[in-house]
């Protein structure tokens, strides 16, 4: 805690007294946190978020008479504030734990494994690291609700809400994008998605996030447009129009064979203690495309990526970061525009576009060094 900075002052809200206990402890470790309370359901939740105006919560995704995401949506409407979802690591929990993400809470943690306690100094320096990074978050307004059009509907359909992108006339084989995210991620990844055309290139995505979460992460992806959006496979080929999500538990990387990009995944240790690592796959996109290439780094915390961004910039490929305002949390980014890694710095809104503005150029010697 920095010199006359007040501890950031927490509320646990969690159904299992085992578990608000162990938190609790956890975060005393640390002199910039203050526990200011627990409550074991939403109700006690509402009433101390009231009486002891705590900067940060964590919050239990399955309570007893009111869940975890009913509670959220009902905070984010009346009293918005930063949460970081507690949840367990089954299907159950990925799907209710991206609708919290989708609601506006910052960041998710496992539950705490109370049988293995070789691994709590691991678990609690993680918490302790996003509960710091979630007080200092920006807060994402309100998604307004995304119909899902059925893929047999045209997008210049009169039925489809939104205008059609203009389809871009390049060859999209010919480049490659590259997207890393962290914190705040999985919303900025589906808004990115949302303004890329059917004929896109190929998108591959480095997305910090647990094994049992990548998968229901891309199905959610694939529903929000024309895109094709799927957990990578070992040897895939890289295709227009397609979108390679990481896998929770192994680094994906890219390498060109017979005039074409492959998937190639691997299950080597955490990078910057992260397995998919941004780094990974940005410098093997940096060796494999070069100026064919281009890096987006998006928000998150940590430095992963701005290496592997510097190591496309400097092969020749167009790189661009999220900016500070438009991001969760301006760790990622904000690492790769100290090192100088970013060819430009743009709100959410408007990446997709300038991406797909590089992506058309025909002349991509101009990057080359």
């Amino acid at each position: 805690m920095s010199a006359g900075n007040p501890p950031i002052r927490v509320l646990i809200i969690d159904d299992s007294a085992l578990v608000r206990q162990l938190l609790a402890e956890l975060l005393r470790t640390d002199s910039g946190i203050e526990v200011v309370g627990t409550a074991p359901d939403a109700y006690i939740a509402r009433h101390k978020i009231k009486t002891l105006n705590p900067d940060v919560l964590t919050l239990d995704v399955e309570m007893p008479r009111m869940d975890g995401v009913t509670f959220l949506r009902n905070l984010m409407r009346l009293r918005p504030m930063p949460v970081v979802m507690v949840s367990s690591l089954t299907d159950r929990g990925a799907e209710v734990t991206l609708d919290a993400l989708s609601l506006g809470a910052v960041d998710y943690l496992p539950k705490p494994k109370l049988d293995v306690a070789i691994k709590l100094g691991e678990y609690r320096d993680e918490l302790i690291e996003k509960i710091h990074a979630a007080a200092r978050a920006r807060l994402r307004p309100r998604p307004l609700a995304v119909e899902v059009l059925p893929r047999d509907i045209p997008l210049n359909s009169a039925t489809a809400v939104m205008p059609r992108l203009a389809p871009l006339r390049f060859k999209s084989s010919e480049r490659l994008i590259a997207v890393g995210a962290s914190t705040g991620g999985t919303e900025a990844i589906r808004d990115f998605l949302s303004g890329m055309p059917p004929d896109a290139p190929g998108i591959v995505i480095a997305q910090h996030i647990p094994k049992v979460f990548s998968g229901p992460f891309a199905e959610r992806l694939n529903r929000i447009g024309p895109l094709r959006v799927a957990e990578a496979v070992d040897g895939e080929e890289i295709r227009p129009g397609h979108v390679y999500i990481a896998p929770g538990d192994q680094h994906l990387m890219v390498q060109r064979r017979g005039g074409c990009w492959i998937c190639c995944l691997d299950e080597g240790p955490p990078v910057n203690r992260h397995r998919p690592s941004v780094d990974v796959l940005f410098r093997s996109v940096a060796q494999q495309a070069g100026a064919h290439a281009v890096g987006v780094l998006l928000t998150g915390m940590g430095k992963d990526g701005a290496l592997g961004l510097k190591e496309i910039q400097e092969a020749g490929g167009a790189t661009l970061v999220q900016d500070e305002a438009t991001s969760v949390v301006w760790g990622m980014p904000g690492e790769a525009v100290e090192l100088g890694a970013a060819d430009e710095i743009l709100p959410l809104s408007r990446i997709a576009g300038r991406v797909l503005e590089w992506a058309g150029e025909t002349d991509v010697t101009r990057r080359a060094v």
